[in-house]
Order: C-alpha cells, then structure tokens, then sequence
C-alpha cells in the first residue's frame, strides 16, 4: 500500500507484497488508545479515536522508515500519560505565512502532539483579522522597523516596515488542517498587558490616549489596556467573540504575563475602578495585581458563558485566580505547584525546560543568536512535570507544553533548527511518566534524525557534538573531565588550547586536572568531524575543593550545587547555563576546605546582572575563617554600592583583599539586594547570580 502519512510503499518482514493494513475505531479503548498488530498476514491498527489511529499510524511510519519499509512482526499498545502535549509558536514577533505555520503542525503531528497553541497578539504585532476593529491589522499588524542584534544592547534599527496577519479564511483553513492531524489549535489573544500593538491601532484602550507605536524592539512595555474604562473591557469582548467563532477549542489563551501596573497606579479612571469595585491592597498583592485578576476573572466569566474556558499564564495567579482558569506555569515550577494545590489544571511549560528560544549549546559563538539561556536536549529530557507536587494534587497537571519566542527567530528554517530534536525529548516527557533514561533515548533519538532527513528538516545536530561534564574531586584536588559523544566515533583532545586532529591523544578514560589548562576535543567520523569543543579552567587556591552551602539556591537554579563554585569554570553573561547558581531574596553563604591551613588575602568573583529579569548585583560581602570548621571568626567585610538606572547588564567583577590569613576552611558570604526604587518591581527581592569563588 502507499499512503501520503507513510511516505512510501510498505513491506512486512518476509514479504515482498504490500501488506493489507486495516484501521478501525475501538470502544473499549481510552480516547488516546491505540493497538497496532503487524503479523504476516497484514496489519490491524484500532484506536479509541481518529486521533489515536492517528498516533498508530505514526508509529508505523516511524517503523518502516527504520526498517528500510520492511515492518517486523510486532505488537504495540500504547497511551499517552497526560492529555495536553503542546507546543506554542509565537508570530508576532516574527510572522510566519500559514504554509510554515501548516509545516510546524506537521513537526508537532510528527511526535505525537496534540495542542498546537498559536501566539497571535503582542507589542510587536497583532496578527489576527478582527472583523470589527479593522485597524488591528491595518495599523496594528505592522511595525515601522526592527532592533538589529541583542535588543539589550543595540541602539540599531531597520528602516523596512515588518508585518503580516491572518485573515480568517487563512485560520478556519489552518484549524481544519490541524484538526485533521488530531491537533486542536489554542489561539492567544494577549491582556491586559503585551497590548502595545492594539493600542497603536485604537488609542483609546489606553491609560493616556497615547499615541502609542507597535514596538521595534523585544522586551516588555509599561503600557498596558486600562482596566477603569468599560469601553476596554467591551472591546475585549467583542475580540473574543469572533476569536471564539473562529476557534472551536475547548480552550481559549488569554494571557496575563508581565502587566505592568505603573500605568494603572497613575491612572484616574484605574484608580476609580478599584474603588468601585472595593479593591484592596494586603500584605500579599497590590490593589493593581487585585485589579489584574478583577480583570482576567471578567474574562473568563464571558468565556465561559460561551461554553469554554481559560488558560493563562501563571502571573494569573497574582491577585487571586479565576474560578475555572486553566494555568500555565512559565517562570519555573512554582505557579504550577501552587495552582495545584488550589485544585486548577496546570500546563507545566518552565522556561528552565521547555522555553526552545533558548540556545541549545554553550559554544554561542558557533550558534545563531538567541534570546539567551540554555536548554541543551538532555535538560528538556530530564524534567518531571509532578515534581514537587504532593500525591493527591499530581492529577491537576493535566499538560506539557514547550514554547517557541521568535523574538531572535527570523526564518521558517530557523524555527526548525531550535525546536528540533529537542521536539523529540519534549515527546517522550509528555507521553510517559515512567522513568526515563538519556543514554537509551540517543540512539532512538539517532534514528528519528534520519527521518528528518528525509523531510528536510532543518535540525540541529548537537548530539553529534561533544558532550562534556566537569566534577571535582576535593579529595585529590583535581577536575574530572568526561566526553562522550553519540554514535560510532574516536574522540581526540588537546589540554593546551591547541586544535586537535584524528593524531592528537585518544580519549579513552576522564581527564583528571590539577593545574591550568585549555580543554579542546573533536569527535572524528568518515563523514566528517564534528565542531572542535572547547573549555577553559583556572585554578586557584580554591579549585577543587569541596564545598558546603549553607543556604540552597533557588530552585531550578541550584544546578550542581556548591561544587559549581570551584571547579574552575568561569560563567559568560548567559546565567543559564549552569555555571552561576541564583538565589533570590537570600544571601550566598558558602563553606569551603581548603584541606589544609592555607594563606590568602584575597577573595574574589563575578556576579551577572540581567536588571529586566530581577537580577542585581550583590549588597556585600563577608569573609571569615576558621581552623576546624566549627568556630569562625570575620576577617573582612564590606558594603557593595546598589546598580543605578543606568547600569549595563553584565559581568561585574568584585573582591575584596585583607591582611593575609592562614585557615582550613573559609566562608564566604555574599548578601543579595532588593530590587531598587527604579526597577519596575521596586521592593521585591532581587536575584542574585555568582559563580567562581576565588582565592588568592
């Protein structure tokens, strides 16, 4: 037989003919359930639904491509553990015409998601047709020009306008394509905040009457709908109605991440509102987050007269939470943990896993750029959507998803290569709960990129790269250095910073380091090397040493723990990547062995500054020592000045120097700050981010 979701002609395993293959709707089975049976004499696929026959269908391509489409003998019974598998593609930022949008439900068809949520409003574009407020495209849909490179840093712009929407043909047609897949799309229409694009176009949703101009550059905006008028709230309705007539999902996305709520504290007609309505600020919430929820709570009761329901993300929770709101928790785990436990469904979508805007290695250079962070495939594998979750509340996590920002995403080809084959990792986490295992999902894993291959996709081939981790080992006071890399292939290495070749040392056994060194190493294949890694480490007097910290890093950034503060490796200005624990709202104090009395008057490190994401600098720092670990005395302390307005984002360097001591153990402690009058979250405790301690 051939079959277009095939691809080809099939063969069971001893025969040359093409098999029979019958499909058939099962009542006894699960939604989502499918059964598929190949025996010699044909195939039979039965599933609860379309789309599970769907999935066994699937299945079976997948088998045959393996196979050369020859499909061994084979009995397959399967379901998948949660029911929302998701994945949101963002387009406005950087618009993709409906063929790519089709060929990204393809990609999510291909792993066997069912969710395809679609980012359609924000700053930087509104991209969806409203029949009744026309300028939303006309005037909303197209910005006059682009930042050029970090928008942190640049100061440069494109002279072209850049847009692009969706008339509503161009969706009903793309909901039918999905549907057809077993892929419900989810659009998101984006309030009270991420708004500037639908201010631009009518004026008057605004807290000052503008005039506003869609967005040129990424981040957020203080500029948000105002919430005093009725007349915002009726233009919110009426959006929804025809957004509901052209989306039969069950869900409808209505955002309500990062609001600012400046506007609203200066706001006649907000303030009026609020007290109206007999809100107040308490110890938990501000009057205006109070006023967030008034207005996501207004929204869902008129989804929700239409049958449907909510989803927003976990800033929703802020203020309280609408009754039958649906949360999806992006800033950690957290916001899903408590949603949990409030008895809300949760969509698990951290940023620290599944945000694939994220580069995928720490060799940047090599890499287009991105948004920042770091999210290589294995940490996608590694995420457990229910830890943390008491028993009696994991069934309220009903979903995973993984989201695409497009803000440094500018081509369909682009899009490919971030969120493949990390799509594939994200598969296997929302499919099964049971434990999982990295090193037996690689050479699964190797297999599927073939068949990427043959699509044409555009795929990123990290796996094919080094892969490195760095241990150390306090005992012996070395650094253990371990490569590996997928399939067949001698890897070779260099310490000296020179370029190794197929003639440079075999790897063969971890690289045990007790001094400087410049680590490179290359992974040979008949076809073709794969790229040269590359990895510095410095001593100093407190490389290696073990260390004990007495207060845990926040959580989804305690990575390796204490030892991440001196095995030698120094952090770039990406604090994602492993390099830099963060801590918020408390100090870093760390314990560290030198093993035996040791002399140093100097102690140093960097801490990285990302303002726009809470990150400070660090308030102090204090130094003590001690000669059995138990009694410490301060040797020196001091006082770090606060970051202005005006300070960049970045590495600061600090120390602090002393008349020199001689001790076993030192601790060093190093106090966060709260974030400064300035910051738009004035008042909240601050992140702090460090990562080498050095002694000198």
């Amino acid at each position: 037989m051939a079959a277009p979701i095939l691809g080809g002609k099939l063969a069971l395993e001893s025969h040359a003919a093409a098999p029979a293959l019958s499909l058939a709707g099962d009542s006894s089975l699960a939604r989502e359930e499918y059964v598929l049976d190949v025996t010699r004499r044909g195939i039979e696929l039965r599933g609860g639904s379309v789309s599970a026959v769907l999935y066994g269908l699937q299945s079976l391509r997948q088998l045959a491509f393996e196979n050369r489409g020859t499909i061994p003998v084979v009995r397959i019974h399967d379901k998948p553990f949660f029911a929302y598998r998701g994945a949101m593609l963002d387009v406005c930022r950087h618009f993709s015409p409906i063929g790519e949008v089709k060929r990204f439900i393809d990609i999510l068809a291909l792993h066997k998601l069912n969710v395809f949520h679609w980012h359609l409003t924000d700053d930087q574009g509104w991209r969806i047709e409203i029949r009744r407020y026309p300028a939303l495209t006309q005037t909303g849909s197209v910005r006059r020009g682009t930042v050029v490179g970090d928008h942190r840093t640049s100061s440069e712009y494109t002279d072209e306008p850049y847009g692009g929407y969706y008339t509503q043909d161009e969706i009903r047609e793309v909901v039918a394509y999905a549907a057809e897949r077993g892929i419900m799309v989810i659009p998101e229409i984006e309030m009270p905040g991420h708004a500037v694009a639908a201010l631009a176009a009518y004026p008057w949703l605004g807290c000052t009457g503008g005039p506003y101009e869609v967005m040129r550059t990424w981040g957020v905006s203080e500029d948000v709908l105002c919430i005093g008028k009725e007349s915002t709230l009726g233009f919110l309705k009426d959006v929804l109605t025809e957004v509901l007539e052209l989306f039969p999902s069950e869900y409808i996305h209505i955002g309500g991440d990062e609001a600012g709520k400046q506007a609203w504290k200066s706001c006649p007609k907000c303030q009026a509102r609020i007290k109206a309505e007999g809100i107040k600020g308490d110890s938990k919430h501000t009057a205006e987050e109070y006023l967030q929820s008034y207005v996501i709570s207004r929204m869902e009761k008129f989804v929700e007269s239409k049958g449907r329901h909510i989803i927003g993300w976990d800033e929703i929770l802020e203020g309280g939470l609408a009754p039958n709101a649906t949360v999806m928790s992006w800033r950690g785990v957290d916001g899903g943990i408590e949603a949990a436990k409030q008895k809300h469904n949760v969509i698990m979508t951290p940023n620290s896993y599944l945000y694939f805007d994220y580069y995928q290695s720490t060799d940047t250079e090599h890499d287009p750029l991105a948004i920042g962070g770091y999210l290589p495939l294995e940490r996608v594998y590694s995420f457990e959507p229910t830890a943390g979750i008491p028993e009696e509340y994991k069934k309220y996590v009903t979903g995973v998803q993984a989201n695409l920002w497009t803000e440094y995403i500018p081509t369909f080809s682009q899009v490919e290569y971030m969120v493949l084959p990390r799509m594939d990792a994200l598969a296997e986490v929302q499919w099964t709960n049971a434990p999982k295992d990295f090193k037996a999902f690689l050479p699964r894993l190797v297999r599927m990129t073939e068949l990427y291959d043959r699509l044409g996709y555009n795929y990123a081939k990290h796996i094919f790269d080094i892969r490195a981790s760095f241990t150390t080992d306090g005992d012996k006071g070395e650094i253990v250095v371990t490569l590996e890399t997928e399939g067949s292939a001698d890897i070779h290495y260099t310490l000296d910073g020179s370029e190794p070749t197929a003639t440079s040392p075999k790897y063969e056994a971890p690289l045990r380091i007790k001094q400087n060194a410049e680590v490179k190493a290359v992974a040979v294949r008949p076809t073709g090397n794969s790229r040269i890694f590359s990895e510095k480490i410095d001593f100093n007097k407190a490389t290696a040493k073990p260390v004990t910290l007495k207060v845990a890093p926040s959580r989804g950034y305690d990575f390796n723990g204490g030892p991440e503060l001196t095995d030698g490796l120094s952090g770039n200005d990406n604090y994602k990547t492993g390099r830099w624990l963060g801590f918020q709202g408390k100090d870093l104090d760390a314990v560290i062995d030198l093993k035996e009395p040791t002399e140093f008057s100097k102690v140093s490190f960097n801490t990285n500054v990302v303002k726009g994401d809470w990150i400070m600098g660090a308030a102090g720092v204090t130094v003590k020592v001690s000669d059995d670990g138990q009694n410490f005395k301060e040797v020196a302390s001091k006082v770090i000045p606060s970051l202005g307005k005006d300070d960049k984002d970045g590495l600061y360097p600090q120390e602090i120097s002393f008349d020199p001591v001689k001790a076993r153990y030192v601790e060093v402690i190093i106090k966060s700050d709260k974030l400064p009058t300035w910051h738009g979250g004035a008042g909240n405790p601050a992140f702090l981010f460090v990562d080498e301690i050095n002694l000198q």
